[in-house]
């Protein structure tokens, strides 16, 4: 008799947390999905990207593989672009020893107005141009990150856009990621 109540103390010590922790996850999701310590916004459904859909200029050859990328789209580049290419260029900056691993770039099709150095411009493929664009009427015109693989997975408000917040956004990127 004392076999068989240690046998399903035993099973109960096993079998009880996952059953708990399943039904917990069931009826109550928001518990694990709703807050995030990053501070941008994650892109849902991922934008991916192909090597066709991104054609850099001859002034600034350049490639997505392999380096984190903080873009902008834009038709023309007025006011609010060239302050976040700035910004981006500050940020690439203060990230420090981490600056090699990331690049700052514009997705445009004109090319007047491009004063700033250190920017990587680039022409977008239709198809990419048209999901950049669903991103911005969702939600603003938007900064987004594109991590090593060419995937646009964070964005961030152009016009009042936090660098601090940025920074520690990719300093905890990179300080758990293997690529790039």
């Amino acid at each position: 008799m004392n076999a068989k109540k240690e046998l399903w103390v035993l099973l109960g010590s096993f079998v009880l947390p996952i059953a708990l922790g399943t039904a917990f996850f069931y009826y109550n999701p928001t518990a694990f999905t709703g807050s995030t310590v990053n501070y941008g916004r994650f892109v849902n459904p991922i934008i991916t990207t192909k090597k066709a859909d991104v054609v850099f200029s001859q002034a600034t050859p350049g490639r997505l593989q392999g380096l984190w990328s903080l873009g902008f789209s834009a038709d023309e580049c007025e006011n609010i672009c060239q302050q976040a290419l700035q910004d981006v260029k500050t940020i690439r900056l203060l990230m420090n020893a981490d600056m090699r691993r990331i690049q700052g770039l514009l997705l445009t099709n004109s090319t007047n107005n491009l004063p700033i150095s250190g920017i990587l411009f680039a022409r977008p493929s239709a198809n990419l141009r048209q999901k950049l664009s669903r991103l911005e009427a969702q939600t603003g015109r938007k900064l987004f990150l594109i991590d090593p693989l060419g995937n646009v997975m964070l964005s961030y408000p152009a016009q009042k856009l936090d660098i601090k917040k940025v920074i520690k956004d990719l300093k905890r990127l990179f300080k758990y990621s293997r690529i790039g």
